[in-house]
């Protein structure tokens, strides 16, 4: 097997909470709690979108910074689990505020992605800032396409597109989708994680929130592990649930040599 490509598998692990409402410490300590039994069975933690507050317009008051008490307590959950964590907080940067999705490894690593795509519906465009740069992260020889929530509905900005850096193979082998989608779009949701799954042949993991939040919006998780062809290797129905599935680096780099279908794709710039 070529040396830019997984070598091993990846083990993921999905952590579908139920959101405390405007109560960071709260959330820290409930997540903290849900993810200490993965220490050693697991290489990577997904926590959902806006996990310290809910997916709150009224929150970017309270957001923290990069200095701030999140980020060092997920620093702090990667040394303590031996595993890379992930998922998205509001955090202030400058002049704005961004739904961010930090992605922190053991050892201090830590590697971001802004939400580009904000929910005009909800009006996240009237309060936040929108990032302006795909992000891929590289973990256990795994290279890892971070997304947020809405991302999800514009193929465009996901698509697996060939890297200069590995000649010949996509530039990424897992999607991260971390999410508050409410149970009302429950099935466009599910059906957009099979088909961005398909058509970049790769993996996706899809982290949805649970309950019922301060805006009385229900959620219903569904989050999941879908493989390269669309089809879901693990499904969470609505209820809080931690679960591991285990990524399978062989047999995705065999399908990509038997179906190398991203090879005929349309070459194309992205702008901000």
């Amino acid at each position: 097997m070529d040396d830019s490509v997984p070598q091993s598998d990846l083990r993921v692990s999905i952590v579908q909470g139920e959101t405390r409402w405007h109560d960071p410490a709260g959330n820290r300590d409930h997540y903290a709690g849900l993810i200490a039994p993965l220490h050693g069975i697991t290489d990577l933690v997904v926590l959902p979108e806006t996990f310290t507050s809910g997916f709150s317009n009224d929150a970017v008051a309270a957001a923290e910074d990069m200095q701030g008490a999140t980020v060092d307590w997920m620093l702090e959950q990667a040394d303590r689990l031996g595993a890379a964590v992930t998922g998205s907080v509001q955090l202030r940067d400058g002049d704005g505020v961004y739904n961010r999705m930090l992605f922190a490894a053991p050892g201090g690593g830590l590697a971001h992605y802004d939400k580009r795509h904000l929910f005009s519906f909800a009006n996240e465009h009237e309060r936040y800032a929108a990032g302006n740069r795909r992000v891929i992260v590289e973990w256990n020889g795994w290279h890892i396409l971070l997304q947020v929530c809405y991302d999800l509905r514009f193929p465009v900005f996901s698509r697996n597109r060939f890297d200069a850096a590995r000649p010949g193979l996509p530039d990424y082998d897992l999607a991260l989708y971390v999410a508050n989608w409410p149970s009302v779009r429950s099935h466009a949701w599910k059906t957009l994680l099979r088909a961005r799954a398909i058509e970049n042949v790769s993996y996706v993991v899809g982290v949805n929130r649970v309950g019922t939040d301060g805006n009385g919006l229900h959620y219903s998780g569904d989050s999941a592990v879908i493989d390269f062809l669309g089809q879901p290797v693990s499904e969470c129905m609505d209820a809080e649930v931690v679960a591991t599935t285990t990524l399978q680096a062989a047999e995705l780099h065999a399908q990509r040599q038997r179906f190398p279908a991203l090879r005929d794709a349309d070459a194309f710039n992205l702008e901000a």
